[in-house]
């Protein structure tokens, strides 16, 4: 079972409809315990698939929000300083559903620095463009399942670190970051070494 709060909302997932109706019951349970009240209105039951938080919830697993994707395909070349914030803020929402986020917005980032001037790039307008498309056709991430069969691919540069958290042979996550300016100092290793070819792929 998998319970999900967020403030008022509770989303609970199920493999199946026998095990949602038992932690349905499971759930309720605990209201009717602590007294704690749903309002039926705003409550929706044995749905195949949803959106909680910009994202779609469904057996298939967890993928952007279709209007999220259309808002980040539509939207224009940044022009201001606020226009690189507001971007990268939705686009840092999404960030474990991208290969290689830090690295793609890097250019971008740069432009958000202390005296920096705003200047547009061909660098930032390749970032830009990318971050796109890769918002727009975002993979869909799959439930991990079990305690079993967990795998964690990791890596590191000079400027950046890397992994893609797995589960037979599914992604559940990417996560990277740029380096800080002290980090750079420190030795880089792998463990475990992802094979080259798999490396390029997913980072």
């Amino acid at each position: 079972m998998i319970v999900i709060l967020f403030i008022d909302d509770i989303l609970i997932c199920s493999r199946s409809e026998d095990k949602h109706f038992d932690h349905l019951k499971v759930v309720l349970q605990v209201f009717k315990d602590q007294q704690l009240f749903a309002k039926f209105s705003k409550c929706k039951f044995w749905l195949r698939s949803m959106d909680f938080l910009g994202q779609i919830v469904s057996c298939k697993g967890i993928e952007v929000e279709p209007k999220k994707m259309n808002a980040v395909k539509s939207c224009p070349r940044p022009r201001f300083f606020s226009d690189i914030t507001s971007l990268l803020g939705l686009a840092c929402y999404y960030r474990r559903f991208v290969e290689g986020f830090s690295l793609i917005i890097s250019s971008l980032t740069t432009l958000t620095q202390k005296k920096v001037r705003f200047i547009w790039f061909e660098a930032c307008e390749k970032c830009f463009q990318e971050l796109k498309d890769r918002l727009t056709f975002a993979p869909v991430l799959t439930f991990s399942e079990g305690t079993n069969c967990f795998i964690v691919y990791c890596d590191a540069s000079r400027n950046f670190l890397g992994c893609v958290f797995m589960q037979n042979g599914k992604v559940i996550a990417y996560a990277s970051r740029q380096l800080k300016i002290n980090e750079k100092n420190y030795p880089t290793e792998t463990t475990p070494k992802m094979p080259e070819n798999v490396l390029r792929k997913h980072l």
